[in-house]
């Protein structure tokens, strides 16, 4: 048994839904989460930014003494999971992993649809890892910007933002796709919209619940889970704008964040 937090990064506000599925699967698990406001957006940067990025966040959580650190930022695991590894000395988990196998194990015409940030897609880090998988699954990607800002802004059932997804979509639909993997950890938030505009038959792949399943058989498998003793205890943190954060975040979390605090190793 071990006590010790679990830590979480995200370029912003998005990886906290990571954290709503690590509540429910992990609700004995103290976790310290950083999101990195100050400089987010990160899918439009380059790689060596978002790697240098990610080694400063996995430095501030490591302080916290965590046992293991989740990537929830789907473009920071597409680029920097191996520098990361390399660099703590704890286990490492990313989005894209999970969430390229369980995109596999649903698929039932093995075509497969991704949508992320540009630098996500560019990548191309889940092609290669769902291929890695089955090579004779076919898979389709496209980038989706917009769909960070409407979440962010609230527009989750505006006509807008079902104008925007039929307009990003369509392409999946000719190509007759039957599993779309939300590449991004914004867009679980629009999953609603996404699911009409795709119809019944596709199965809508949400890396978050994946990547909670991933931490749990990691840290049982190393004997780390935590012994439950006590109420767990979670810590926010922000690089900016932190009642932005707060405010912004609870609609990702689905509860209250009582406290949020600034990181100021930026």
């Amino acid at each position: 048994m071990n006590n010790r937090p679990i830590g979480i990064f995200d370029s912003g506000v998005g990886g906290l839904t990571v954290v709503k599925q690590m509540f429910k699967r992990l609700p004995h698990e103290s976790i310290v989460y950083l999101g990195d406001t100050a400089r987010v957006p990160y899918g439009t940067k380059s790689p060596e930014t978002i790697k240098r990025f990610s080694i400063e966040n996995a430095d501030f959580l490591m302080k916290f003494n965590v046992k293991l650190i989740v990537v929830a930022c789907n473009t920071a695991s597409s680029t920097s999971m191996e520098e990361l590894i390399k660099h703590v000395r704890v286990p490492v988990v990313g989005v894209i992993k999970p969430g390229a196998k369980k995109a596999v194990s649903v698929t039932r015409n093995n075509r497969i649809g991704i949508i992320g940030t540009h630098t996500t897609i560019k990548s191309r880090a889940y092609e290669r890892e769902i291929k890695s998988l089955s090579r004779d699954i076919d898979v389709v990607s496209k980038p989706c910007p917009l769909f960070v800002p409407l979440v962010e802004e609230g527009w989750l059932l505006e006509k807008a933002t079902f104008a925007i997804a039929e307009k990003y979509l369509a392409s999946f639909r000719r190509k007759s796709i039957d599993t779309l993997v939300l590449g991004c950890t914004h867009y679980p938030l629009l999953k609603h919209v996404i699911a009409r505009v795709m119809g019944r038959k596709v199965k809508i792949i949400d890396s978050a619940s994946s990547v909670a399943d991933e931490v749990n058989t990691i840290l049982m498998s190393m004997g780390e889970l935590s012994g439950g003793e006590g109420k767990p205890r979670h810590r926010f943190f922000a690089t900016d704008a932190v009642e932005h954060f707060v405010r912004v975040g609870e609609k990702f979390l689905g509860t209250k964040i009582q406290r949020a605090e600034r990181a100021s190793y930026v």
